[in-house]
């Protein structure tokens, strides 16, 4: 069990607040960002991972124990996300530079130029691709869940997600191609 589970437990059996709040400090903003994967504005992933924290202290469900709360977790974020696609019928998008960044002290202003130049290419590219590929790649790489994890959340086979893994890196290795851009980690 981990850490997020024995939290949630607390609060929902226990009354704990701080449980729900351990949570939300620890999956805010991961979720946020995932969640942004999906519908492509900052401000409505906030908004929705707002709702899955609030659907979270308020009808308290329950976890159903057969995997990672992280998982668990993200999958009622997405199905907030695509209900909110379903209702809304546009996708709009904000840019990425608009985004927090981060940034380690120990890094010359160049390399960090350098990389998050890197990381607005990728970013850029990845809006070109299918939802479903978007969505592939920023559980893998952004979020680091296995491909197990992926397909929970994404309710499909591994092999399923193996498959997207590879044909959304093969798109987004082209499409970076087809900017005139060489990124060597795809």
């Amino acid at each position: 069990m981990d850490n997020g589970a024995s939290s949630y437990r607390r609060f929902r059996e226990e009354g704990d607040r701080e449980g729900l709040a351990e949570i939300i400090r620890y999956y805010k903003d991961g979720l946020i960002l995932y969640l942004f994967s999906i519908v492509g504005n900052i401000h409505t992933a906030e908004d929705l991972a707002e709702d899955t924290f609030v659907l979270l202290g308020t009808k308290k469900p329950r976890d159903k124990g057969g995997g990672q709360f992280r998982t668990w977790l993200y999958t009622i974020g997405r199905n907030k996300a695509l209900d909110y696609l379903r209702r809304s019928k546009r996708h709009a998008e904000i840019s990425v530079e608009t985004a927090p960044q981060l940034m380690s002290d120990e890094e010359s202003l160049e390399e960090a130029y350098i990389r998050e130049e890197r990381k607005i290419a990728v970013h850029h590219a990845m809006r070109s691709l299918s939802p479903e590929y978007r969505q592939v790649l920023w559980l893998i790489y952004f979020e680091e869940f296995s491909n197990k994890e992926a397909a929970a959340v994404m309710k499909k086979s591994v092999h399923n997600v193996e498959t997207l893994v590879y044909r959304a890196r093969k798109s987004l290795r082209k499409q970076l191609e087809m900017e005139g851009f060489e990124y060597e980690n795809i």
